[in-house]
C-alpha cells in the first residue's frame, strides 16, 4: 500500500485519438476509463483522468446536460478529472499569431472550455484548474518573424487569461518542440514573461520537454554539449538541472512519461517526443529519478507545485493500448514515482 497520497495518479485519455482515426482506430473514451480504473497494484489505483475535450470523446459544451453526463460517465468509473487540454486548433479555433479571426477563434475555444471546466469543479468530480493550451502554430511559420509573432502569441494568450480568470482557471502552456514560440526553453521563457499575468504557467512533460536539451527545432538554445552520448549520465543530469532550474518556477502541472531520444513529425507535430512505454528498454529517462528534477527544487525539497501528476503517452498502438497489463505497468511507475516525491 502507499506510504502517501499526494499528488494523486491520473491518466491521459487523449493517447485514444492522438495520432489515429487513419489506420488506427479511435480508442472510445469508455475503453480508456475502464482500462485505467480497472488498473491495480498492490491494493493502489489511479486516481483520475486528465481530459481532452476532443469531439470523438467529450463534447465542449457546458450545458447542464452535458455537464451530468461527462459526470456521470468519468464518475460511473469511480474515477475524477484534472487538467483539460482545450482544443484551440483549427478549423474550430486558429493559430494564436494569426488572422484576428483565428485568434477570436482560439480565445473563444479558451473560454468555452474555461466554463465547462468550472462547472465541473462546482460539481466536485474535477480537482484542477489548469486548462492546457500551445500557441497552435508550427516553427516554421512562426521563425517568418520571431519578434512580431512572438508578440501576438503572447497578446492572444493575455486574452485567453483574462478569459481564464473569469472562471477561476488557470492555463499551462505545453511543453512540447513542434508549437512555434514555444519550442524552445529560452523561447517558452520569452513567451511566458510577455505574457505576463497571474495565470499562466507551464505543463512540463518528461517527454517532450526533454528534448529542449538537445535543441530540436532550435539548435541554437541546446543545452547539452555537442557531443553529448547517452551513457554520459553526468552531463544529462547537468542539462536537466540547467532546464528545470529554468522553468520549474512556472510549473503547475506535470506529465510523467519516458522517451527514447528520437523525434517524431506527423501533420503540425513537427519533431515532437517520441513516447515511450516505461518499460522500453531504448528510454533514455530515469523516469523515477528524473521526475525529481521538476517534483523537487534545486535544494531537493519538495515544492508541491501540482496536485496530481498525470502519465502521458502518446502514438502507442491500439494492441498495446488494447492489454490492461500496459495500464498496470504505467500505474506501477507513476505509484513509484510517487513514492519517491509524494507526500500525505
Amino acid at each position: 500500500m502507499s506510504k502517501v497520497n499526494y499528488p494523486k495518479l491520473h491518466n491521459a485519455t487523449w493517447p485514444g485519438i492522438v495520432g489515429k482515426g487513419g489506420e488506427e482506430p479511435i480508442i472510445s473514451l469508455d475503453e480508456l476509463l475502464e482500462k485505467t480504473a480497472a488498473a491495480e497494484v498492490n491494493g493502489v489505483k489511479f486516481d483520475g483522468v486528465d481530459l481532452g475535450l476532443f469531439e470523438a470523446h467529450v463534447k465542449l459544451d457546458a450545458s447542464d446536460d452535458n455537464v451530468s453526463a461527462i459526470v456521470d460517465k468519468v464518475g460511473g468509473y469511480g474515477l475524477d478529472i484534472g487538467t483539460l487540454v482545450a482544443p484551440i486548433w483549427a478549423p474550430d479555433g486558429g493559430s494564436a499569431m494569426g488572422t484576428a479571426d483565428e485568434r477570436n477563434r482560439f480565445v473563444d475555444i479558451v473560454k468555452r472550455a474555461c466554463e465547462l471546466g468550472y462547472k465541473l469543479r462546482k460539481q466536485g468530480i474535477r480537482t484542477s484548474n489548469v486548462i492546457r493550451i500551445d500557441s497552435s502554430t508550427g516553427v516554421e511559420e512562426w521563425a517568418k518573424d520571431p519578434v512580431a509573432n512572438t508578440k501576438l502569441i503572447a497578446e492572444t494568450f493575455r486574452r485567453a487569461c483574462d478569459v481564464a480568470a473569469d472562471y477561476g482557471e488557470r492555463l499551462a502552456t505545453e511543453g512540447e518542440i513542434c508549437w512555434g514560440g514555444m519550442h524552445s526553453w529560452k523561447n517558452m521563457l520569452d513567451t511566458l514573461e510577455q505574457v505576463d499575468r497571474e495565470n499562466i504557467g507551464f505543463q512540463a512533460d518528461m517527454s517532450h520537454s526533454f528534448l529542449y536539451l538537445l535543441g530540436y527545432n532550435c539548435p541554437e538554445h541546446r543545452i547539452l554539449k555537442e557531443d553529448f552520448l547517452w551513457d554520459d549520465r553526468e552531463e544529462l543530469e547537468r542539462g536537466l538541472r540547467f532546464l528545470t532550474e529554468k522553468l520549474r518556477p512556472w510549473t503547475i502541472d506535470f506529465h510523467v512519461a519516458q522517451n527514447d531520444g528520437t523525434v517524431f513529425g506527423s501533420g503540425s507535430h513537427d519533431k515532437t517526443g517520441r513516447h515511450c512505454l516505461p518499460t522500453d528498454p531504448n528510454g533514455k529517462l530515469d523516469i523515477v529519478r528524473d521526475a525529481g528534477f521538476w517534483m523537487r527544487n534545486e535544494k531537493g525539497e519538495l515544492n508541491k507545485a501540482f496536485n496530481h501528476i498525470c502519465w502521458d503517452g502518446c502514438m502507442f498502438p491500439n494492441e498495446v493500448m488494447h492489454r490492461q497489463e500496459t495500464w498496470n505497468s504505467i500505474l506501477e511507475t507513476m505509484i513509484a514515482v510517487r513514492e519517491a516525491h509524494g507526500w500525505k
